[in-house]
């Protein structure tokens, strides 16, 4: 096999980030009866919830702002889209999110089947992810995937953040494994692919939205059980 280590991504590649994050914020949202005092229309809420999570990530991942600030913030904006300015209501909110959050257990379609084909080939599996490391492993553990994984690499861990080539350079370290014999799988354009190629190693982009890009990883798939074709 060219390939003995594989470095995958969680969110959004393995782990249903967007289904998992909607049943969440259902839940912490109508438990603080927003339905009632900000707006019965609880997917405009989600909606702009997604954007400034996504955008305060983005912040994260190119070391713009601290954990802290994305963990509440992204909630204070999304709020004061909808004219609430309440800084004490967004931080307990947040809490109450995190905690919820990797209880929920949506996986891709395939991700249990395609891990399971990769242990039997013999690949050696671990994760390399920017999300906090609690949260992270109360995914894994409640999705029950853990047991699938090597070595969890976290940004709070390698003390580096995807894209930055510290955080892959951290986790071959750890895991024994060098450029030419690892591959990172990922559906993050900047940090997971590009991140990866700075670093030296091969690539697989997880386009389960059918993103364009100029980028040119080593394979792109659009479903997880077209890793059975290239491992």
């Amino acid at each position: 096999m060219k390939y003995q280590h594989l470095f995958f991504d969680l969110d959004h590649t393995l782990w249903d980030f967007e289904a998992n994050s909607h049943d969440t914020l259902h839940e912490v949202y109508y438990n603080n009866r927003l339905h009632e005092t900000l707006t019965p229309d609880f997917n405009a809420f989600f909606e702009r919830y997604s954007y400034h999570n996504k955008r305060l990530w983005d912040r994260y991942h190119h070391g713009f702002i601290k954990q802290e600030e994305l963990r509440w913030k992204r909630m204070w904006h999304a709020l004061l889209e909808f004219k609430l300015g309440d800084e004490k209501l967004s931080k307990l909110m947040s809490q109450e999110y995190l905690e919820i959050l990797p209880t929920k257990t949506k996986l891709f379609p395939y991700t249990i089947e395609i891990m399971e084909y990769l242990k039997g080939k013999g690949y050696q599996l671990h994760l390399i992810t920017n999300g906090f490391e609690e949260v992270q492993l109360g995914k894994l553990r409640n999705s029950q995937i853990e047991h699938f994984f090597g070595e969890v690499i976290t940004s709070e861990r390698a003390m580096s953040l995807k894209p930055h080539k510290e955080i892959f350079d951290y986790a071959l370290q750890q895991t024994g494994a060098v450029t030419h014999n690892s591959i990172m799988i990922g559906d993050n354009l900047d940090a997971d692919i590009k991140g990866a190629m700075d670093a030296g190693l091969d690539t697989i982009f997880v386009n389960h939205i059918h993103e364009t890009t100029e980028l040119q990883p080593t394979y792109i798939i659009h479903h997880l059980q077209e890793l059975e074709d290239i491992l």
